[in-house]
């Protein structure tokens, strides 16, 4: 049996009926179309679904859809600005960061809610916040470089 909930996902308010056992991840991605949300492990470790959830990074595959009701998501497809590119997204494709791209929308929606936060973060602080995402190719030396570059510059 579903259950109505309402949300608000990159700044758009929506009303759908999910079933209980639907995770945030499944909604955003096979319901709704927004792939930049990844589905890697399933269980967590890896940050690739990472979205930001009233202000926070959450694991999305952790939240069930429901739990999301009366909240405000935001995707990786709801960060780029009305000029183009959000800084995060442009300092990344500077520094070379991305490689495979896998884990780039969790790290740069990690990377975000950091910022909201603390707009001039130092490295440890950084890599404390990328803490819960998993990257396979880049090293994450230029990842922290491009994260620490949009600091400085805001």
């Amino acid at each position: 049996m579903k259950k109505l909930i309402r949300l608000t996902i990159n700044g758009e308010e929506m009303e759908l009926a999910v079933a209980p056992n639907l995770t945030l991840t499944d909604l955003l991605r096979y319901e709704l179309g927004l792939t930049g949300t990844k589905k890697g492990c399933d269980v967590g470790d890896c940050g690739a679904c990472t979205v930001i959830l009233d202000g926070k990074p959450v694991n999305s595959c952790l939240v069930l859809a429901v739990q999301a009701n009366g909240k405000s998501i935001t995707t990786i497809e709801g960060v780029e600005t009305g000029k183009g590119l959000h800084p995060l997204q442009q300092s990344f494709i500077d520094h070379g960061s991305i490689q495979c791209g896998f884990c780039t929308s969790g790290m740069i929606l990690s990377a975000k809610s950091l910022l909201e936060k603390n707009p001039h973060p130092n490295e440890a602080e950084v890599r404390r916040a990328l803490s819960g995402n998993l990257c396979r190719c880049t090293g994450y030396q230029k990842i922290v470089e491009a994260i620490l570059d949009v600091g400085r510059a805001g």
